[in-house]
C-alpha cells in the first residue's frame, strides 16, 4: 500500500474545493462556538468517575447532528461516512487518526438533547443571531405544513383502537412497547394515506428563514397551530397561507390580532370560485409558493424524508434539527451573497 503524504491530502482538499464542497463554506461562515454554552448543559452532570475516555466535544457532536439533518443519514451509516468521507472529516476537524464517535454515542447525544429540551433553545438562539446580523423577518410571513413519514405500524384493530384512545395495548411486552410508535397517526392527503407527523413552519417572505416550527401527529389539522406559529416580530402584518387555514374563524382570529390575511380560497362542487377569486388566488400563490421552496430544498438535500424514531419527543428533535440545519445552510448562502 502506498504511503499517503501531506501533499497528497492537500491535493485532495484542493480538488474538493474546486468541486464546490458546501461544507467548507459552512465552516468558513458559521460561528459554531455560539452554540457551546447551550450545548454544555448536557454535560453539566458530574461524572461519577474520572476513569475512562473523556466525552467528545459538544460542538463536534452538534456538527455531526447537522450532517445527519442535511443528508438524512442513519447513525450507523453516519459513523461509517465520517470515517470514509474526507469532506465529512474536514468539516468536523478530524484527522485520519482521530477517534470517531460511534453510532451509539451519536444516538446518546441526540437523546440528551431531547431529554433536556435543548433543540428548541438552539433553534431560537440561531433565530436571534439572524435578527441581530441583518436578517430580521421582513415583508410578511407564510405558514404551511409538510408530512414527515415514519415506518408504518402493523397492528390489530383492537390495538389501534387502544392507541387512538391514548392507551397502550395490555398484551404488549416491554420490548414491543419500545419498538412501537404510539404517537404517530394516519392522515389522507390527495387520496394517499400517510403515517407519521407534521412539520408546521412559519417563514418570512424576504429571506425564507424558518422563524418558528411545531411538530404534531399527522392527523392534527394544519389550522390547529396556525396562530401559535405567527411571528409578531415580522416587519409586516401580512400573512399568507393555503386554503387549509381559510375557515371564517381563523380569518377572524388573525384579523383581531392585527394581521392582514392573504389566505387562498377553495371552491367546491356546488359553490365554485368566481373569476375574481381565481385571479386573487393566482396573485396570492406567487408569494405563498415561497414556502414550498423550503420543503423542496429539504427534500432535495436529504432525499427520502422518512424518520426512524419512536415517539413524538424524538420526532420533534429530528424535525426541529432539520429545520435548524436548513436555516444554517440558508444563512451560509445569503451571507456569501
Amino acid at each position: 500500500m502506498m504511503q499517503v503524504g501531506l501533499f497528497d491530502w492537500q491535493t485532495r482538499f484542493e480538488q474538493l474545493d474546486n468541486s464546490g464542497d458546501p461544507l467548507v463554506k459552512l465552516n468558513e461562515i458559521v460561528d459554531w462556538e455560539q452554540f457551546r454554552k447551550t450545548l454544555e448543559i448536557v454535560r453539566d452532570k458530574k461524572r461519577k468517575s474520572n476513569a475512562g475516555r473523556k466525552p467528545f466535544d459538544v460542538i463536534l457532536m452538534f456538527k455531526i447532528l447537522i450532517l445527519d439533518s442535511l443528508y438524512n443519514i442513519s447513525d450507523d451509516q453516519l459513523e461509517f461516512q465520517i470515517r470514509d468521507r474526507i469532506s465529512f472529516m474536514r468539516f468536523l476537524g478530524l484527522g485520519i487518526g482521530d477517534r470517531v464517535p460511534d453510532a451509539k454515542t451519536i444516538w446518546l447525544f441526540r437523546e440528551q438533547l431531547t431529554e433536556a429540551g435543548l433543540v428548541e433553545n438552539l433553534f431560537t438562539q440561531f433565530d436571534e443571531f439572524l435578527r441581530k446580523n441583518g436578517f430580521s423577518a421582513k415583508k410578511g410571513q407564510i405558514v404551511d405544513a409538510s408530512i414527515v413519514a415514519v415506518p408504518k405500524q402493523r397492528n390489530t384493530r383492537d390495538e389501534n383502537k387502544s392507541i387512538k384512545n391514548g392507551e397502550v395495548p395490555e398484551n404488549w411486552s416491554d420490548t414491543k412497547k419500545r419498538q412501537k410508535d404510539t404517537d404517530a397517526r394516519w392522515v389522507q392527503k390527495n387520496g394517499v394515506n400517510y403515517y407519521g407527523y407534521k412539520n408546521h413552519i412559519d417563514i418570512d417572505v424576504k429571506h425564507k428563514f424558518i422563524r418558528s416550527c411545531e411538530v404534531t401527529p399527522a392527523s392534527v389539522h394544519d389550522s390547529n397551530v396556525f396562530e401559535d406559529l405567527l411571528d409578531a416580530n415580522n416587519s409586516s402584518k401580512d400573512v399568507w397561507a393555503d386554503s387549509a387555514y381559510g375557515s371564517t374563524e381563523k380569518r377572524d382570529n388573525i384579523k383581531e390580532e392585527g394581521y392582514r390575511g392573504h389566505i387562498q380560497r377553495k371552491g367546491c362542487r356546488y359553490k365554485k370560485l368566481t373569476q375574481r377569486q381565481i385571479e386573487a388566488n393566482y396573485k396570492r400563490s406567487k408569494t405563498r409558493s415561497r414556502v414550498e421552496h423550503v420543503f423542496g430544498i429539504q427534500k432535495m438535500r436529504a432525499g427520502n424524508l422518512i424518520i426512524r424514531t419512536i415517539g413524538i419527543a424524538r420526532a420533534k428533535t429530528k424535525i426541529c434539527m432539520r429545520n435548524l440545519a436548513y436555516n444554517i445552510d440558508r444563512y451560509c448562502l445569503l451571507a456569501r451573497l
